[in-house]
């Protein structure tokens, strides 16, 4: 029976989450209670917990919140069923509860009106009712026949094959039948409203229609010596596909170029308000640039070396005149996102964007199309807001950017530090020869050498690619003689200004890890 009672629970939760999915296709995918809540559960995640999870699965960080919130949903809508009763709706009062939660939350989000409590609010409605016939059912079900129903079966060859149902069995079968029902209820619904939102709110025909501009200032070409080949080492450009994607965008938004404007504004002298239309009257310039994330873990791939097609922030600003006193401005995504980027990072020359293209094609959208920030020398978390729509010119001491409101640091420059790609950890080589490889970066001071150890011994300096820029990532190798046994291996870097990368080893927060990157081999 209690198995009966979860089961009546969990699918009247899937008929609440169905039906609040097919009613939020007209609203907004923000306004469905599983994306609203999943989004307060990124925003109130604490600071360790987030890392680790970053730390141990990467860009699947997504992936695994869903299925944590999955498996919430079922264990509380199992609760409901087990404590429903006929003449005792605990249960009911724990999708009520639930369903304000969702209420609330939706229409706390970003951009949110009070339409988006209706998907959660009829759902809520859908589920109760559910709940109660379904344990009404249940209730009707005497638990000793219920559990004589095997045997009942058994002897079912010394009945009349006439005889009617016994009332009991009525019962189990309706009781089965609303099951099944609610379920199918469930399926369908979540189903089809999963399948129309992604149609409705799909901006790839849109992206497909982009035909970006020819550059007035292409980036310089990659020399052939910008590439070490070695086997299992990263490639010097990074795919679309490959480059990293964090952050706090539970779905990715969708923003057609119709619907994209930027609003330039705060302690300025002119506001500017710039359609996707009046940015293709401008002349965008490419550039190459690494970028890192500050949950980057030492050794970590939280990093992407892309090619980027855009417009100068500097000139945007200089259009607005930016007032004396300001030293931050504040980027806003279309899912209210927030960065607070300093102001000389955007003005001092280095070709801080509003980029429109990766690799030569328009932005993914994964990746903030159709704009987004792309700014070099900072941690993302600082400088490189997708999907942006606001620039408020301001100062740190009248606002905060999304992590930095979280403790994180407001400056965020990144560190000098060495990658190493092959050979991975616990790999078993053979002796002899061995091709330790792989890259380093300082951004906005370049890398001038990288140096590997071998267990406790001297470090040996490595071959450096040619280098690109300041603002990129270079490659490297070290040729090892290996000899039998266990061995840790190490890199470290040092940048154009001559520090080398420091040993003491630090978690990401506040400003990015740091530390030498290690791995341990067998060799025989």
């Amino acid at each position: 029976m209690a198995n009966l009672r979860a089961s009546s629970g969990i699918v009247s939760a899937g008929a609440t989450l169905g039906v609040a999915e097919l009613i939020s296709v007209p609203i907004g995918p923000n306004s469905a209670p599983f994306n609203a809540f999943g989004s307060i559960v990124i925003d109130s995640t604490p600071q360790n917990l987030r890392e680790w999870v970053i730390g141990t699965f990467g860009t699947n960080d997504k992936l695994l919140l869903y299925a944590a919130m999955f498996l919430v949903a079922i264990g509380v809508a199992a609760l409901a069923g087990l404590l429903e009763r006929t003449t005792r709706p605990l249960g009911s009062a724990l999708f009520v509860a639930f369903g304000i939660a969702g209420v609330i939350t939706a229409c706390t989000r970003a951009n949110a009106s009070w339409t988006y409590a209706l998907p959660t609010l009829l759902g809520s409605v859908v589920g109760l009712f559910a709940l109660r016939m379904l344990i009404r059912r249940v209730d009707a079900v005497p638990p000793a026949k219920l559990r004589q129903a095997s045997r009942e079966k058994s002897s079912a060859a010394t009945e009349s094959a006439t005889a009617a149902p016994s009332s009991e069995q009525l019962a189990r079968r309706r009781l089965l039948g609303g099951v099944v029902g609610v379920g199918v209820l469930a399926l369908v619904t979540g189903l089809t409203g999963r399948q129309l939102a992604v149609r409705a709110n799909d901006v790839s025909a849109n992206r497909a229609a982009v035909r970006l501009p020819a550059p007035a200032e292409p980036a310089a070409s990659v020399p052939a010596a910008a590439e070490l080949r070695v086997s299992g080492l990263t490639p010097f450009i990074t795919s679309n596909s490959s480059f990293y994607r964090i952050d706090t965008a539970l779905t990715v938004p969708q923003l057609s170029t119709d619907d994209w404007n930027l609003h330039i504004h705060g302690m300025v002298d002119r506001e500017v308000t710039l359609s996707y239309a009046d940015l293709a009257e401008r002349t965008p310039i490419e550039r190459i640039f690494t970028l890192t994330c500050v949950s980057n873990p030492v050794g970590g791939d939280l990093t992407g070396n892309a090619r980027w097609l855009g417009y100068r922030v500097a000139d945007l600003l200089a259009e607005a005149g930016v007032r004396s006193g300001a030293d931050m401005v504040l980027s806003t995504s279309t899912d209210d996102f927030t960065a607070g980027t300093p102001l000389t990072a955007l003005t001092d020359g280095r070709d801080a964007l509003l980029a429109i293209g990766m690799n030569g094609e328009p932005l993914p959208v994964p990746h903030g199309y159709p704009v987004r920030l792309v700014v070099p020398g900072l941690y993302g978390y600082l400088s490189a807001t997708k999907w942006v729509i606001d620039l408020e010119v301001t100062r740190f001491d009248r606002a905060r950017g999304y992590w930095a409101r979280r403790g994180w640091s407001t400056q965020g420059p990144i560190k000098t530090e060495a990658r190493i790609d092959t050979p991975k950890s616990s790999t078993k080589l053979s002796a002899g020869p061995v091709a330790i490889a792989g890259i380093a970066w300082a951004q906005r001071r370049g890398v001038t050498a990288v140096e590997v150890q071998v267990d406790n011994e001297d470090w040996q300096p490595a071959q450096l690619s040619e280098e690109y820029s300041i603002d990129t990532w270079r490659q490297w190798v070290y040729q090892w003689n290996a000899t039998p046994g266990p061995h840790t291996v190490r890199a470290r870097a040092t940048d154009g200004t001559g520090a080398v990368q420091t040993a003491e080893s630090k978690d990401v927060v506040p400003d990015g890890a740091s530390g030498y990157p290690s791995v341990s081999v067998r060799v025989g």
